[in-house]
């Protein structure tokens, strides 16, 4: 899985841009056909502390799967983000499971 990572307005740090692209490949362990994973992190103006928002596009055959999250910190924003396409790749992937169509059996 390729995994794209865009900061617009600041430079990243290695250990961000480490910290991302781990959380992020580790999706592929939830859904084998994704192909591409493009992130955004970003800052917004914000009344509360809350000014940091990453944003997850997942590209699977099909629609692709997409999350945004703001939060305190990016760190903290990356993983709710991971955790609602966790949901959303196993839903797709069963949604879009050959074996559904075919009669298949489980358990034989």
């Amino acid at each position: 899985m390729k995994v794209t990572i865009q900061t617009p307005g600041f430079i990243a740090g290695k250990a961000l841009i480490d910290y991302v692209q781990g959380h992020v490949a580790g999706l592929s362990v939830t859904n084998d056909r994704i192909l591409e994973a493009q992130v955004v992190l970003k800052l917004v103006k914000s009344d509360t502390g809350e000014n940091k928002v990453c944003e997850v596009r997942l590209v699977v055959p099909g629609n692709d799967l997409f999350a945004q999250k703001q939060h305190h910190t990016f760190e903290n924003a990356v993983l709710h983000c991971i955790d609602a396409l966790k949901q959303q790749a196993s839903r797709w992937k069963q949604l879009h499971d050959p074996g559904r169509y075919r009669g298949a059996i489980p358990g034989i």
